[in-house]
């Protein structure tokens, strides 16, 4: 499940659009062949969707964000999403590398679930098949589970190494926490790094995340291990970005093109 999750990695350009106010900002972004660049989200921020919670999602909230406060040791005043996000933001900013950022998101990942469950199904469930059944039902739990945190999304199909398509895919039409959290290492660090660590190494599932920053939509692959050398890495800092802001706000020379913790 993306718990903190995710997600990322390349997708089309958003367009360009003229300015306009409300939740409409500059995202910057980099292409390895065509260097920085900055566009206007504007159109995007117009069709921006409206999440309707469902009859568990407060109990799914409520419970990772428990975990999460545990981990961190702090939560925040604010009810809610926005409190879940700052939490999220003090578990970035707590971490003393992006390895130990990672490394705590997974603990919590792992706290989510009953003593041994992961065990047996990395044991019993992922084997079969070559290990499609166990993606593909990872990815119908996604979709059932984690509306609450990511947004909208569903199950499609996805291309294999082996040259054959399974549908183990979830596609996130615009991804809530990245949206509201504004951050790329928030993203990468407190989601897509560690989600793709516990679904390999603790349920046997190969998972890679390609979150897209232009118009926050996410595609999840399982079955799809992620490539050594992820060129998530060279994304910069959302213009947006609070930890980005702030540091604008200390020095004036700063470089803020990449988040603080990518």
């Amino acid at each position: 499940m993306k718990a903190l999750g995710i997600v990322v990695g390349a997708a089309p350009l958003p367009v360009l659009c003229s300015r306009a106010r409300n939740h409409r900002f500059r995202v910057s972004f980099s292409s390895p062949s065509s260097g920085s660049k900055t566009v206007e989200q504007v159109g995007i921020a117009a069709a921006k969707p409206e999440y309707k919670p469902g009859v568990f999602d407060d109990m799914f909230l409520n419970l990772f964000r428990n975990k999460l406060v545990q981990e961190v040791g702090w939560d925040s005043k604010e009810p809610g999403y926005d409190g879940l996000i700052e939490v999220a933001h003090r578990l970035m900013m707590k971490g003393t590398s992006n390895s130990s950022t990672v490394e705590a998101a997974v603990r919590i990942l792992r706290s989510l679930f009953p003593p041994y469950l992961l065990e047996l199904y990395k044991m019993l469930i992922a084997p079969i098949g070559g290990g499609k059944i166990a993606a593909m039902m990872v990815a119908r739990v996604t979709v059932l589970t984690c509306q609450w945190l990511m947004g909208p999304c569903k199950v499609n199909s996805v291309d294999l190494t082996d040259g054959t398509s399974c549908s183990s895919g979830v596609y996130v039409e615009r991804c809530r926490y990245l949206e509201e959290s504004k951050c790329v290492g928030i993203c990468t660090n407190t989601c897509k790094f560690p989600t793709q660590t516990f679904f390999k190494d603790h349920m046997g599932v190969p998972l890679l995340m390609e979150p897209n920053f232009g118009d926050y939509s996410c595609q999840f692959k399982f079955g799809v291990l992620p490539p050594q050398d992820d060129t998530i890495l060279k994304e910069p800092c959302l213009e947006a970005c609070p930890s980005a802001s702030r540091r604008r706000m200390v020095a004036n020379n700063v470089d803020v093109t990449m988040c603080p913790k990518t």
